[in-house]
């Protein structure tokens, strides 16, 4: 199929300083969790982006010295050549592409933590990071200011030895450049600090100074946020990122142009949960109208219409990704050739963005479950081997996320059949009914990409409405069987706080309630009183909380924990979770636990004090305590014992997602996937092991 006419604009090539992007696809710099210390994995996944058709790909943030150190997170880092020979290979897979390699040069001012460095990191003025608790910096005299700089342009003359086209002269998201520009971070009474001339001056100067030390061999690339949505102390569009955009306009290549400091960056990487696509496009249009040179941004675009009109209607000149692009790294080429339903579109659930917040590589993707795994696992998106056993039937019971993940690519492999049993009339699991939860409709996307790359292969087969005993399993003719059948919410009040059930705990009494019993069972509510027990701590409590609120209930939301929700701050969700469930008048009580249920009552207990109890009228509970592994089937046939299911014919028999352990569902695509792409292993119940990046000592021997 050819690609829609109207979506041309998108591949026509742009200039960028000395430099041509083939396309208006470009992957911006975004965290992945492999910095300059994994440099395999950092080449390749940055590769397949180039190779799925993106225009240029960009590192991640990267330091220029030890003072930028943002450990426990993963940075990239210029700090030595050593890193250069690192970083090169990540330039040398993107050129084989055809592609454009960006670094982004960074110094994080007051909020680089600096824990393995043990550096102290210079700012504008001695202030404690809004980001990082109790980390202060050295208030920068003019010395420090020129030695700093000098950092930059060290770091920039690296970039360029090590074969990067575009470098970035990294300010937004308030980070060393913005925060001499923004009156909240900038003190000063100096020739730096007061006026907007003043306060601009320390970035104009650095970006002089890279300029020139680069030359006309790479282009000039400057990340700025236009507003920080803290009022007349924050940058502001009108007073501070226009007039600079028009001050340095001669000297700059690429504006990439966001809105948010770092303390809620959620503004700018946003949750599908509060943003549709596109939400940045106000701020991008008013800078493409002052500056001569191109402008990209992102807006979670997934849609090739939304792309397209965001161009042709002057707010951008290429569209930026970091999502879109590790949901799906082919989405330029399947806009190309016009196959549109088999782009992976992002979900906007910013579980990558909670992997780098976390600190823990690799980041990973709810959607693609190949991110990140192209070098250590050898994993292509779109590139699957036909398996070795592929002359055998599967049978895969339970069509959640696990269950529709692995048929999908047991299909792909060529498995010579693959029956995907679901009890409900309609494949999703769990999936069905989260995104019916409030701001979650495009987690809908998960099950709408599976059923439509399902539904087009032909050795897979979707059979609805289906139950499988062990005994129907036993007779149904496969020799691989793979059980995916979930996990449900303890309806006893079974959870990790206590690891115990609750007194009068029940669900199947009137007044007690599970997440599914709402959401899926149509369980009435009685009354109007509502607690809601939350020992699960993302995104389920307040989900419901305020769901039963906007239905007009009175709702007490009760944690064990210290907040509500703490997972929710890595995935940039909370914030406004927290403004939203606040307009709704949520009551969120910490510490607590529920001691007993009764009707019309609950009793609870602080954590600390269990002496000290409170007494809720409630009409209802609703028990987000645990979730447990619905392995009842798996179980009866692993207990018949491997001999009674190799004379019915089954030679293997497994169990991925949620039936193995409740997790999130990233990891249960992930455990589907992974099975399946090694269905033909020796044994495909237990991971190969995967490459690793590292340094292995050689020892000297006498």
């Amino acid at each position: 199929m050819a690609r829609d006419p109207k979506h041309d604009v998108l591949f026509e090539p742009i200039r960028i300083g000395p430099k041509t992007l083939r396309n208006r696809f470009y992957q911006v710099p975004h965290c992945n969790g492999a910095g300059s210390e994994k440099p395999n994995a950092q080449a390749w996944n940055r590769a397949m982006r180039a190779e799925g058709g993106w225009g240029a790909s960009c590192t991640e943030y990267c330091s220029i010295h030890p003072e930028s150190d943002d450990t426990m997170r993963i940075s990239a880092r210029l700090w030595d050549e050593d890193d250069v020979r690192n970083l090169s290979l990540m330039c040398d897979k993107l050129h084989e592409h055809g592609a454009l390699a960006g670094v982004e040069l960074w110094y994080g001012g007051a909020h680089a933590p600096c824990m393995e460095s043990r550096c102290v990191p210079r700012a504008p003025s001695q202030l404690p990071s809004d980001f990082e608790h109790l980390t202060y910096p050295k208030e920068m005299d003019k010395d420090d200011i020129r030695e700093v700089q000098g950092f930059y342009v060290a770091a920039a003359r690296r970039a360029r030895s090590a074969g990067f086209d575009i470098v970035y002269v990294y300010g937004s998201h308030s980070y060393l450049p913005q925060q001499f520009l923004t009156p909240f971070y900038n003190k000063r009474t100096d020739e730096y600090g007061g006026s907007f001339e003043n306060r601009a001056r320390f970035w104009r100067e650095t970006i002089e100074q890279v300029r020139e030390a680069v030359g006309d061999d790479c282009a000039i690339a400057v990340r700025i946020s236009t507003d920080m949505f803290m009022g007349e102390i924050g940058t502001q569009l009108e007073r501070d990122a226009l007039p600079f955009v028009e001050l340095v306009d001669n000297l700059v290549d690429l504006w990439d142009v966001n809105v948010s400091g770092i303390s809620e960056w959620g503004e700018d990487a946003t949750p599908s949960r509060f943003y549709e696509s596109g939400r940045q496009l106000p701020w991008q249009g008013r800078v493409k109208q002052v500056t001569k040179k191109p402008v990209v941004g992102v807006g979670r675009f997934t849609s090739a219409d939304v792309m397209a009109e965001a161009i042709r209607s002057g707010k951008l000149d290429i569209i930026g990704a970091c999502r879109p692009s590790i949901s799906d790294p082919f989405l330029p080429t399947k806009i190309s050739e016009g196959r549109y339903d088999d782009i992976r579109e992002c979900i906007g659930c910013n579980i990558c963005v909670s992997r780098w917040e976390i600190g823990g590589p690799p980041a990973v993707c709810t959607q693609n479950a190949t991110f990140m795994e192209e070098y250590r696992r050898g994993w292509h998106p779109e590139k699957f081997t036909k398996a070795e056993n592929a002359d055998n039937d599967v049978l895969v019971v339970g069509a959640g996320p696990a269950g529709m993940e692995c048929a999908m690519i047991l299909g792909k492999r060529g498995m010579r059949r693959v029956h995907l049993l679901e009890a409900e009339k309609e494949m999703g699991g769990i999936m069905r009914w989260i995104p019916l939860l409030p701001g979650l409709g495009e987690w809908a996307r998960v099950v709408n990409y599976r059923k439509i790359q399902i539904d087009k292969l032909k050795n897979v087969e979707l059979i609805p409405s289906t139950r499988a005993d062990a005994n129907a399993v036993l007779k149904y003719g496969a020799e691989i069987v793979v059980i995916a059948t979930g996990a449900y919410w303890a309806t006893n009040g079974l959870n990790g706080a206590t690891s115990e059930p609750i007194p009068g705990a029940d669900a199947s009494l009137p007044h007690v309630l599970t997440p599914e019993q709402i959401m899926v069972g149509g369980k009435e509510i009685p009354g109007e009183r509502v607690v809601i027990l939350d020992n699960d701590g993302y995104f389920m409590g307040v989900s419901l909380a305020e769901k039963l609120a906007t239905e007009g209930k009175q709702v007490t939301l009760l944690t064990h924990l210290g907040e509500v929700a703490p997972y929710m701050k890595f995935t940039l969700e909370l914030p406004n979770m927290l403004r939203k469930l606040h307009s709704l008048h949520v009551n969120i009580v910490t510490h607590a636990m529920l001691q007993s249920i009764e009707p019309g009552r609950a009793v609870s207990y602080h954590v600390f004090d269990p002496e000290h109890l409170t007494e809720w009228d409630a009409d209802a509970v609703v028990l987000i305590t645990q979730r447990r592994s619905n392995e009842a089937l798996y179980r009866e046939l692993k207990d018949l014992g491997t001999d009674a299911l190799r004379s019915e014919g089954i030679i293997g028999l497994y169990r991925i997602g949620d039936c193995l352990a409740p997790r999130m569902v990233a990891d249960c695509v992930f455990d589907g996937h992974r099975l399946a792409r090694e269905i033909d292993s020796p044994d495909p119940a237990v991971p190969k092991p995967f490459l690793r990046d590292r340094k292995v000592i050689e020892l000297l021997r006498a």
